[in-house]
């Protein structure tokens, strides 16, 4: 027993192709993804990294490390709130700014 499907899959496949996305736009799209050539001179000029490296023109801005600090310490600084770490960075730049011209 074969039934047949009530759907318009012509009207469906026109439609489908009438509102396909421009997948390139030469205004703002630095090549062309489907030609080879411009790709192929697009990868080139690409400088290859392993996940998690870093660009040449970025610096590391902060260093990764284990310290301990008094209770009473933390507890002030985690009290203030979500952030907390930035701000206790921050009072310390802030003595070392101070100290380094004294």
């Amino acid at each position: 027993m074969k039934t047949h499907s009530k759907t318009d899959w012509q009207r469906v496949q026109r439609e489908a192709r009438e509102n396909v996305p421009i997948l390139f736009d030469p205004e703002t799209d630095p090549y062309d993804p489907n030609d080879p050539v411009a790709v192929a001179a697009f990868f080139a000029q690409a400088t290859v990294r392993r996940p998690g490296q870093r660009g040449s023109g970025k610096k590391l801005r902060k260093v990764l490390l284990s310290v301990r600090y008094s209770a009473e310490v933390v507890d002030y600084f985690k009290a203030t709130g979500e952030g907390w770490q930035v701000r206790m960075d921050e009072v310390l730049r802030d003595y070392v700014t101070q100290h380094r011209l004294a």
